[in-house]
């Protein structure tokens, strides 16, 4: 049973990371792939505020979100005026020299991580927490979903396609940038809010480019640009390994084959079906 409860609370934490980058990357044209460090800012502000002062588990989720959100400013306002490989040179590079930071921080625990965090749903690792993040996630992805079919998404869509005859209209795109990007990190800084109250510990290697890649994997095989596809990319992207683990293969083994079949299917799905699973509906 907890096994279920933590694949689930897996499941619901990436629906969520997936479906918020998906607002950057696939709604929003954004070439970042940050995300993950907004997922960290979350993670340690409830961390901190959970192990100094007490706060309300809500109000410090919340305070997560709002730290991420901030946080973001730190790369779009700078970063936003230029696009493409650009931009993702520049997200690399902040996201590799915020870990740095946060590694030799220590009221953050440094390397070695934060522990301590407390339990705030009793026997959290039954159905209770699994069902809280759920519900989270169907919250995000609705809220994206009217947030993107609204008029709002429209512009946001225009603004994609032809940033020159967006900004010809009068509109301005580097506005709307910044706020499609504080938006997407201010969610992942949830996630990992719940993240940390879920697991109590964190440590910065959970925070590195490899979950870029994974969170990539997931919108690019679901369907980017489409509001359900992050969320059937990151099942499957978090059942397939789930599955492989009952070959009872060797250690040796596993990780590799893992790697192997992430990445032929990123490939596959870009030759084959770059809409990928889910394709976005046409404007």
């Amino acid at each position: 049973m907890e096994y279920l409860v933590a694949l689930s609370v897996l499941v619901g934490l990436y629906v969520i990371l997936s479906s918020s980058f998906n607002l950057i990357i696939g709604y929003g044209g954004l070439i970042s792939i940050a995300h993950p460090i907004f997922f960290a800012l979350g993670a340690y502000t409830v961390g901190v505020l959970s192990t100094t002062t007490g706060v309300h588990p809500v109000l410090a989720v919340i305070a997560g979100g709002g730290v991420a959100l901030v946080g973001s400013f730190m790369l779009s306002i700078p970063s936003l005026r230029i696009s493409g490989d650009y931009l993702l040179i520049t997200s690399i590079g902040f996201q590799l020299g915020l870990i740095e930071i946060i590694k030799n921080l220590g009221f953050l625990g440094g390397a070695s991580g934060l522990g301590g965090i407390p339990n705030v749903i009793e026997n959290h690792r039954t159905g209770t927490f699994a069902a809280v993040t759920a519900i989270a996630a169907l919250v995000v992805v609705l809220l994206i979903r009217a947030l993107v079919r609204g008029p709002y998404g429209r512009a946001i869509q225009a603004m994609r396609d032809d940033e020159l005859a967006f900004a010809a209209l009068g509109r301005h795109a580097m506005t709307m940038k910044i706020a499609i990007f504080a938006l997407g990190s201010g969610v992942a800084g949830i996630a990992g809010g719940i993240y940390a109250y879920y697991y109590q510990y964190i440590t910065p290697d959970q925070f590195m480019i490899l979950q870029s890649g994974m969170i990539l994997t997931m919108v690019v095989v679901g369907g980017m640009g489409s509001v359900w596809g992050p969320v059937v990319g990151a099942v499957l992207m978090l059942l397939l390994p789930e599955a492989i683990t009952f070959l009872n293969l060797p250690s040796s083994v596993m990780g590799p084959l893992q790697g192997i079949i992430f990445t032929l299917l990123v490939i596959l799905f870009l030759f084959l079906r770059p809409q990928g699973l889910i394709a976005a509906k046409p404007r």
